[in-house]
């Protein structure tokens, strides 16, 4: 079956990850996938808004980095720009995308799969989300350094620098993370309702805002603040450090529960 759903429903296209087993977790095979489906919604004149969910238990455990080897000729740090440069074009695309995109969440919402949902134009929750950033546990970095400019300094901070996997929907809700929360079993259909609320509207309005409400931040300048965000992000899962090394050959034999518990345990008084 294909990890990445696509139906139209009159003027509202429903765009689904499907890899549940993986708690959604995004491969390179549902870059390309959401690549095709966005290509898709895009073209088609009838779809005025777009859905994106997910299958199973959860909205996405976040990214699948690509851990593979650098080509021939290409160094690791020319290998990590390349893919990290592709996990990044596909977040903005969500920004860039000319028609309303509305995100409707459960389970998990974790990593780059946030950022997804921080760039789409309206986000409902269920109730059981639990939205995080656990990128610093685990020495990585931030791929699109999105949240500064949705959530503002001192929440992105906090959550950022903690490495929280452990916010709550109504907690989401406070710091402007998502517009909504309702029960569990009635956020697509909440998410639904904004979008044929939106589609009754004039596309030509709707479409010219989006685009002055983007460009009401770009000129503040976020889009440079992002892609100098990606290159510090390109550093830090480029850079080796004694620790780094050590953690990560942990993390591949024991686990991540091992791996930070040895972490913890080289604090000073500990």
């Amino acid at each position: 079956m294909s990890k990445i759903l696509f139906q139209k429903c009159g003027s509202i296209g429903e765009i689904k990850l499907n890899r549940p087993d993986k708690l959604n977790a995004i491969d390179s095979e549902m870059l390309d996938g959401l690549d095709a489906a966005l290509d898709n919604a895009a073209a088609d004149d009838d779809i005025r808004v777009l859905i994106l969910s997910g299958e199973g238990r959860a909205f996405s455990a976040g990214f699948d980095l690509d851990t593979g080897s650098a080509a021939a000729n290409e160094s690791q740090v020319e290998f990590m720009r390349r893919e990290l440069q592709r996990d990044f074009d596909l977040i903005m695309r969500f920004w860039d995308f000319p028609k309303p995109i509305v995100a409707a969440v459960h389970g998990y919402c974790l990593g780059s799969s946030m950022e997804i949902t921080a760039v789409c134009d309206i986000t409902i929750a269920a109730e059981d989300t639990r939205f995080g950033a656990p990128e610093v546990r685990y020495g990585s970095g931030i791929v699109c350094m999105i949240l500064p400019w949705i959530i503002g300094q001192k929440n992105a901070r906090e959550l950022l620098l903690t490495g929280s996997d452990k916010i709550d929907a109504r907690r989401a809700e406070s710091i402007g993370l998502v517009n909504r929360v309702v029960t569990a079993d009635s956020f697509l259909q909440e998410a639904r309702s904004v979008a044929e609320e939106i589609a009754l509207n004039d596309p030509l309005a709707v479409r010219l805002t989006k685009k002055a409400i983007n460009r009401s931040v770009e000129i503040a300048g976020l889009r440079q603040a992002l892609d100098e965000a990606l290159e510090v992000d390109i550093e830090i899962e480029s850079t080796e450090t004694a620790e780094s090394k050590e953690f990560a050959r942990i993390l591949a034999s024991d686990g991540p529960k091992a791996a930070l518990q040895w972490r913890a345990a080289k604090l000073p008084g500990k």
